[in-house]
C-alpha cells in the first residue's frame, strides 16, 4: 500500500501551521511549528505571497495531509463528494471525517491518523462486532467501533484513551470508557471539523 514515508514535520513547517501528524509530539516544545515555523529549504525563510493557483493547491495539500491521502485517493473521494446532493466542500469532508482510521482516532484510540490507520490496517478494529481492515471504510450512524482484545492491552492505545476526553472527541462521536466502545451518534458536520480549512478552494481547483 503506498504511503507517504518522508518526515511529515515538514509538512506542517510548508504550510505554517500544526497539522497534528505527529501525536503527541505536536503539543511539546519539540514541536517543528515551535522550533522552526518557517518553510523546510535553503530558501524556506522567504516571504513569499500565494495567489490564484497557488493558493488553492496549497489548501489541497493541506487537508491531503492532515487525512493522510494520496493524490489519486483523494480525488477519487472529491469525485463522489460532487455528486452527492448538496454542498460539494462540505460534502467532500464528511466523507474525509466519516473514513475508519479518522474515526479511530477522534475516538481517541490511537495519537495520529497515521497510527489509527496502523491499528485499522492490522486488523485490529472492528466495526459491529466485525473485523474491517480499510482505512477508508465510511462509517454510518449506528456504526459502534471497536478494538480487540489485544489491542485494548496495548499501553499506547491505553494511553490515548485516557487522554481522549483531554483532546476532545467530536459531537457526532461518543466513547463509554468502561467499554471502550464508541459510537456514530450523528454524521459530522462542518463544525466538527476544528482545523482552518477552506474547503471552497479544493472545490474551484478541481473545477478548472
Amino acid at each position: 500500500m503506498a504511503r507517504y514515508r518522508e518526515p511529515v514535520c515538514r509538512i506542517c513547517r510548508r504550510e505554517g501551521m500544526k497539522l497534528f501528524l505527529k501525536g503527541d509530539r505536536c503539543f511539546k516544545e519539540k514541536c517543528a511549528i515551535e522550533r522552526r515555523n518557517y518553510a523546510p529549504g535553503q530558501h524556506g525563510q522567504r516571504q513569499r505571497k500565494l495567489i490564484g493557483y497557488g493558493l488553492r493547491l496549497r489548501e489541497k495539500q493541506k487537508v491531503r495531509s492532515i487525512y493522510g491521502l494520496l493524490e489519486a485517493q483523494f480525488h477519487l473521494t472529491f469525485l463522489k463528494a460532487s455528486r452527492m446532493k448538496g454542498v460539494t466542500g462540505e460534502n467532500l469532508l464528511q466523507m474525509l471525517e466519516r473514513r475508519l482510521d479518522n474515526a479511530v482516532y477522534r475516538l481517541g484510540y490511537a495519537a495520529s491518523r497515521a497510527a489509527a490507520r496502523q491499528l485499522v490496517g492490522h486488523g485490529h478494529v472492528c466495526v459491529n462486532g466485525h473485523k474491517v481492515d480499510i482505512p477508508s471504510f465510511l462509517v454510518k450512524v449506528g456504526h459502534e467501533i471497536t478494538l480487540k482484545e489485544k489491542a485494548l492491552k496495548n499501553i499506547h492505545v491505553q494511553e490515548c484513551v485516557e487522554t481522549a476526553h483531554a483532546r476532545g472527541i467530536p459531537a457526532w462521536l461518543e466513547l463509554d470508557e468502561n467499554t471502550f466502545t464508541g459510537r456514530v451518534v450523528a454524521l459530522p458536520t462542518r463544525e466538527d471539523v476544528q482545523l482552518p480549512i477552506q474547503e471552497q478552494f479544493i472545490v474551484e481547483l478541481y473545477s478548472k
